[in-house]
């Protein structure tokens, strides 16, 4: 395993981790879920993503039932959650990113999780209807209170990101330190373009999401969605339609048979080189990988061997077929 540090923080993780979206207390039951976190853990994975919105907290629920009885050092590992969508009743103040909101839901995630501190907590979302000083003040509280190490956020624009320090500086409060954005090779300008600026000044890291698109850079979704597969699942419809009816899916489709060709000719699978060409972005902290079986988590964790075969000359290649049809 390959450890990178958190943008200019001293936090080092592991180029690859593993996350518990739409997979743990939804697509996959506990004895699954802790065959995965023990090969990930095994492998030298130490960052473990969750998330409160995560199956309701059931997400958070599963992962710290593991945690609790893995015997694991707490030094050994990280484990983050995420505060906005809420996971309780769609009540006022159960959702957002008020102080109310942002310090009850770090104690339930606490609680969830069954640790005495989070390493990472982010902003799920920004809150326009919340001052961002009024949020920064919370986070900064917390991790005063030692209940959090680090903040930051998720999808956040540069704007937003640049606004959050301003409001740190001003006031001497524990700036954000990592922002978790969608990144793969079909969506590729917030963290290439936007944020640019950002990795040098004020410093960012990132823990970036979806590196195979949903599922997309897999191929298993070209002939239709089969059958066992993340978007026939119940439940899954909204994220079934948010993939395959994006902007331009019939391109990027039609683009997967072409990165599945070069792969090929490099000796290798399509989800690996998609993970690997992450990878190779030198902003990129770590690879969240989500899996549903710890067969296909070894074929994913197969791409740090790959990062060295990816030379400018197959970045070129991969740019050219991707890079048309990419957000």
């Amino acid at each position: 395993m390959l450890y990178r540090p958190l943008g200019k923080s001293g936090l080092q993780v592991s180029a690859l981790s593993f996350g518990a979206w739409v997979t743990f207390g939804k697509q996959i039951g506990d004895p699954a879920a802790r065959a995965l976190m023990h090969a990930a853990y095994d492998a030298g994975i130490n960052f473990f993503d969750n998330a409160e919105a995560y199956a309701d907290g059931q997400a958070e629920l599963v992962m710290g039932a593991i945690l609790k009885k893995s015997g694991w050092r707490r030094s050994s590992f990280l484990v983050s959650s995420k505060v906005f969508f809420g996971c309780e009743d769609d009540k006022p103040n159960q959702s957002g990113l008020s102080r109310k909101h942002v310090v009850e839901a770090c104690h339930a995630a606490l609680q969830r999780l069954q640790v005495d501190y989070l390493d990472l907590y982010y902003c799920h979302r920004p809150d326009p209807a919340v001052p961002v000083e009024e949020t920064a003040r919370a986070m900064h509280d917390l991790i005063v209170q030692g209940k959090v190490l680090y903040w930051g956020t998720s999808e956040w624009s540069p704007e937003q990101i640049k606004a959050a320090h301003a409001a740190c500086e001003r006031l001497g409060l524990h700036t954000p330190v990592v922002e978790q954005p969608q990144y793969n090779l079909f969506h590729r300008s917030r963290v290439e373009k936007e944020y640019a600026p950002l990795y040098k000044s004020p410093g960012l890291g990132t823990t970036i999401w979806s590196p195979l698109a949903s599922g997309l850079l897999t191929g298993k979704y070209n002939a239709g969605v089969p059958k066992g597969s993340r978007l026939n699942a119940p439940g899954m419809e909204w994220l079934r339609d948010m993939i395959l009816q994006q902007p331009g899916i019939e391109q990027k489709l039609a683009a997967v048979p072409k990165l599945a060709a070069l792969a090929a000719e490099l000796g290798t699978s399509l989800p690996r080189l998609a993970i690997a060409w992450c990878l190779k972005n030198p902003h990129v902290s770590t690879v969240i990988l989500g899996a549903s079986r710890v067969e296909q988590l070894q074929e994913n964790l197969g791409a740090l061997d790959l990062v060295e075969k990816i030379t400018p000359a197959v970045m070129k290649r991969l740019d050219a077929i991707s890079g048309p049809v990419a957000d």
